[in-house]
Parts: structure tokens; sequence; C-alpha cells
């Protein structure tokens, strides 16, 4: 998968034109030029229009008439209509504060400034300036960091996903909640169809039976589809599998039905081994069959790894990697890793790392934050705060906290799930890479294994809010890895269930229109407070305002009639005496 991703990004790369020299533009033409001239004095221009329009039409507009009959009308006035008016001032702008809040703590984002963005912006001719041609640098910088962001924020299969019926379900026995998103479970049902199915299931009726199984969205159905199969052929591999997931209440009852499976499985793919030459088809089949063979070896050696039998489960896996070594995408290294550390066997974590831990791979918080751990055990057993700030850090110990520094950069959401300064809840079925979905499910499964190295923790403590101090802000550009990206918080709101408070990085500020509402909301229930116990005072102070506005605006308004009468009396007089002076000279 990484490798067919960096093949497809080389590929776009040399068929994309050279890009020019940093620092560089090219000339804008003179309609660029008019365009920014005109964006820039669009606002003021209007204003003066408009000023201009209603300075036009104030005499058929009965302006000066119709601001004495608002004068009288608020003279009219009672203190109850403020203390209405103020009230429900108030009540409106609460609501508004109230949705602005959870919109924001549910969406990352302000619904007046979203809404302003996407809907006002346009009308204001904003867009425009922002649109880029398509071969100018500013449009290959976005296309870069928008197929970044595409690759940050995809979603992976976890590794070390739980079961269904054995865990999950269990856990909502108990609970009354719901562990599982559906966006979450509908991934997984992608993933059994891709992994399960096949354009020759036809072939055989129990696979058809099972491609339906594998669409169904009731688990009830899924079962009795999946017995269903079994009744049509009792050598169904995915219909053990189904029921091993799902229906299984324990390990125990798990196991037993994955070495159903296994034997089937086995069978079914040596078969498609000896036809897989035959035809495309049976080469889809060999493929289909291939993953489902792995992924019940895997299932199994994660049983024989919760019932303790962990030798047993690292045998498996290290036979997996050796006999599918294509398969890295579904990470089985992370797997033989946790089971390593339970056995305490740090050369061989060690040794996985020195394969895994390589620029050319995808990371993941396992190996990053499992190499801090293998560098963390050689000094924090000895490791103290005073001590190492009164003679310095030694060499082991500057690696240490490098590597602590490297692990907290690409995932910032551990260290509050290791430090139990955040409660854990079962890990989802799929994780972001870097987000907090991924970051529980690392401290579900690794968080014993750091408690068990003596000082592991408290050298992490003191240690890890560094790395905020060497990451530029706002995240513009990464120290050991890419810049942040900012699609987390969204896709984590999709895995993790409702009740878990999502962690966000790096935490947002409160957006200006919360202020704003929630200081409309103060201040307007403050005047209706003061309207309502003293609505004599108020109502002669909101008259008093009123009357002084309109009686300036009234006398701007004689003004200018003063000025039209003067005008039209200097007409006259000027007139008449043309016309005496025209009728002296007719006498004569």
């Amino acid at each position: 998968m990484a490798d067919g991703d960096g093949l497809g990004e080389a590929a776009t790369a040399m068929a994309s034109p050279p890009a020019p020299a940093p620092g560089l533009s090219p000339p804008l033409g003179w309609r660029e030029r008019l365009r920014a001239g005109l964006a820039g004095t669009g606002a003021s221009l209007w204003f003066v229009v408009g000023l201009g329009l209603l300075y036009a039409l104030r005499v058929p507009l009965r302006l000066c008439e119709n601001l004495a009959a608002v004068t009288v009308f608020l003279n009219s006035l009672t203190p109850k209509f403020y203390v209405a008016l103020t009230g429900t001032s108030s009540l409106i702008s609460g609501l508004i504060f109230i949705f602005e809040w959870w919109y924001f703590h549910k969406h990352g984002t302000s619904f007046i400034e979203q809404v302003s963005v996407s809907h006002l912006r346009p009308l204001m001719g904003g867009t425009e300036g922002s649109i880029a041609e398509p071969g100018s640098p500013s449009s290959s910088r976005e296309s870069e960091t928008s197929r970044q962001n595409l690759s940050e924020c995809k979603v992976w299969r976890n590794p070390l996903n739980l079961f269904r019926g054995a865990e999950y379900r269990r856990y909502t026995w108990v609970t009354g909640k719901e562990p599982l998103t559906y966006y979450d479970m509908n991934l997984s049902a992608q993933d059994h169809q891709t992994f399960f199915t096949c354009d020759t299931d036809f072939l055989r009726p129990s696979d058809t039976v099972m491609q339906k199984a594998w669409r169904e969205r009731n688990p009830p159905a899924r079962i009795k589809a999946a017995y269903q199969a079994l009744e049509l052929n009792n050598d169904c591999d995915t219909a053990y599998v189904l029921l091993a997931e799902e229906e299984a209440t324990t390990i125990v009852d798990a196991e037993r039905l994955f070495k159903q499976a296994l034997k089937a499985g086995e069978t079914i793919y040596r078969r498609s081994q000896q036809c897989q030459h035959q035809s495309p088809q049976h080469e889809a089949q060999l493929r289909r069959d291939t993953n489902v063979l792995v992924y019940i070896k895997r299932r199994l050696a994660m049983c024989a790894r919760k019932l303790g039998r962990i030798r047993e489960a690292v045998k498996i896996m290290r036979d997996l990697m050796k006999e599918f070594p294509p398969l890295t995408m579904l990470n089985i290294h992370e797997n033989l890793l946790e089971s390593l550390l339970e056995l305490q066997a740090y050369a061989d974590v060690q040794a996985v790392l020195a394969k895994y831990d390589d620029i050319s791979l995808p990371k993941s918080a396992a190996i990053c934050y499992t190499a801090a751990l293998l560098k963390t055990r050689t000094v924090s057993d000895k490791f103290s705060p005073e001590t190492a700030s009164r003679r310095g850090l030694s060499t082991a110990e500057i690696n240490a906290v490098e590597a602590i520094h490297r692990a907290v950069e690409f995932n910032p959401h551990v260290p509050k799930y290791l430090l139990e300064m955040k409660s854990l809840i079962l890990p989802p079925e799929h994780i972001l890479k870097r987000g907090d979905s991924e970051a529980i499910a690392y401290a579900f499964f690794h968080l014993q294994h750091w408690k068990r190295i003596e000082g592991a923790l408290n050298l992490l403590q003191c240690t890890w809010e560094g790395t905020f101090r060497m990451i530029p802000y706002p995240l513009e550009k990464g120290h050991l890895f890419y810049p942040y990206p900012s699609c987390t918080e969204t896709a984590d709101r999709e895995l993790l269930p409702p009740f878990h408070h999502v962690s966000v990085y790096p935490k947002k500020e409160l957006p200006f229109f919360i202020h704003f509402t929630a200081g409309l909301c103060s201040s307007t229930a403050m005047i209706a407070l003061l309207t309502h116990q003293f609505p004599e005072i108020m109502g002669v102070f909101a008259k008093a305002n009123t009357i002084e506005k309109v009686g300036w605006e009234s006398r701007a308004g004689s003004t200018i009639h003063d000025l039209d009468d003067a005008k039209k009396l200097h007409l006259s007089e000027r007139a008449r005496f043309i016309g005496k002076r025209a009728l002296h000279a007719t006498n004569i």
C-alpha cells in the first residue's frame, strides 16, 4: 500500500511540469491588476453610492416627516415595552450563543463563520481573488498540500482490534453503551467484502450466501446467513470466521471456531493454488483465499496472546511474516511487537524496529513509542529531574528524550493516556494515524509495558511537553515529520463513540462569534434587568437618547430645507429685479 502510494506520487511528479523557482511569481496582466483594484475599492464605492442615493431621495421618501413620526411613537411607549424588548433580545442572543457553543464542540468551527465564508463571501467577490490559475505556483502548492492531507487522514484497519462477540458485545452488556460507531462498522463491512469475496463466488452456493451476509447490517441476520452457508457447505471457512467474530462470547469459543476455519481454509487454499494459472478468475479466487487464510492465522495468534500462550502467538506471527511478506499493509509486525514486549524480549523488539522503523515505510504510534520505550528503558531507573538539572543530561538520556519528542510529535495524544490524565475506552476497529483513535488503540495495549519498566512514565511525564517548543506554530511545518494534519478531529469524531471526549491538537481557540454572542447576551440581559428594576429611569434615558438623535437629524433636515428656501428667495428677488429693469427699458 505504501509502495503503491509512493509510485503514484512519483508518477505525478514526473508528469507535472517543472515548478518555478521559489520566491518568483509570473507578472500580472492588466486584467488581473484591474480586477484586484476593483476588488479593493468595491466596498467603498458601494458605500458612497448608497449615501448619494439616500441624499437624492430624501424628499420623495419624506425622511423628516417619518423621523418626526418616529419621535412621537417613541414618546408614547411605556417602560413595559422596553422590558419586553430587552428581555426578548437577551433570550434570542442567549439561544444563538448556546447553539454556537454546541456547534463548535461538535464540529470544531463556528456556524456563523462557516455560513459567512460559504455563502456571503462569494456574494462579496471574495472567491475571485482566491482562485488561482491552474498552472500557477499557488495552485501547485495547494494541490500538493491536499494530496498530503489526504494521505495523512487515511483510515487504517486497527491491527489489534478486539472481537465483536467476545469483547465489544460484553462491554455493551455491562455498560449499556455501544463502543463502535456506525461509521466504524461500515468500514469493517467494506473490508470484509474486499478481503472475503471475489467475482467467482457465484460458482459456490455457500460463498454466494456469505457474500450477502457480509453486506447485511443486522448482526443476527449475518449469523443466520453463516449457518445457512454451513448447511450448504460444511467447509465454508468464511462462515466460521463470521461466527467466531460475532457469535462467540468468549475467546475460547472464538479460538475453537477459528481452528475449524483454519482447517477448511487450508484445504481451499491448496485447491486454489493448483488452479491459479487457468484464468484471471482463478487468480482472483486465490487472492481471496490467501486473504482469508492470513486473517484466520492472525486471529488465532491473537487468541493465543489473549489466553496467555504468548510464545505460540509469536511463532504464528513470525511464520505469517515469512510466508506472506507482501502483506505488510496488514501491519502484523505491530502484533508481534506487542507480544514480544509482553515476553520482555527487548532484543527481538529492537530487531523488528530496525526492519520496520524505516523512512520509506509509513510510521505508526506503536513504532515511534516502542522505539522511545526501548531508549527510555536504559536510563529511566536512575533518572531524576533534580539530578539532571544539576549535572545536565548524559548522552543516553539525551537520546531517550529525543526519542520521546519524536514520538510525541508523531502523535501528541498518546502521553495523556499513558500518564492516565484521560480515561481509556475500548479501541475502535479502525484508527487514524496521528489521531486520537490511534492513541487510544496504542495505550490500551501498551500501557502495561510502560508501567513494567521502572521510571519510564516518570521520564515521559518530565519531558513530553517539551516537544511543543520545537514544533513551529501554527503547525506550518513539522520538525521531524510532516505538519500535523488538520483533518484528524473530524475523522476521530466519526470513529470514536459519542460518550468519549475527543482529544484535539492543537487546542482550538473559541471563535469570535461565540465571544460576541456571549457579550451580546450578557449586555442585553443586564439592560433587561435594569429596565425591570428601574423602569422610569431607563425609560427616560431611552427617550432622551432617541429624542436627541432624532432632534439632531431633524435639525440637519431643517437646515437643508432652510438652505433650499434661501436659494428660492434669492432666485425670486433676482427675477423681480430683472423684471423691473425690463419695465423701465420699455417706458423709455
